[in-house]
């Protein structure tokens, strides 16, 4: 049997060959758990909240040192201002304005 085409619905993968109907397999029956991506938890969640809130502090000693001020990057094309790794920050769950270091 020659594929002529595969088609995708949810759950199912449906293969016409060149030679006889269709058939619509159920993709559970292929795929073992090993074959799954182990995506973000739960659990992790905190940790990106509280190395975000780390990141705040270490930003701002650094400003308030003098070593940085509030543009960052290599050069003019590469430059970040502030706000935006605020917003990055943000993002993540952290809080630059108050940053909380006991989440976790």
């Amino acid at each position: 049997m020659v594929v002529k085409s595969l088609t995708f619905e949810p759950g199912y993968i449906t293969v016409t060959g060149d030679v006889g109907p269709p058939k619509r397999r159920n993709i559970a029956d292929m795929l073992r758990a090993a074959d799954i991506p182990i995506g973000l938890t739960y659990s992790q969640v905190g940790a990106i909240t509280a190395l975000a809130n780390l990141l705040v502090v270490l930003i701002r000693t650094l400003i308030a040192k003098g070593v940085i001020d509030e543009s960052f990057g290599e050069g003019d094309d590469l430059s970040i201002d502030l706000d935006h790794i605020i917003h990055a920050i943000e993002e993540m769950g952290g809080a630059y304005h108050d940053p909380d270091l006991t989440v976790s």
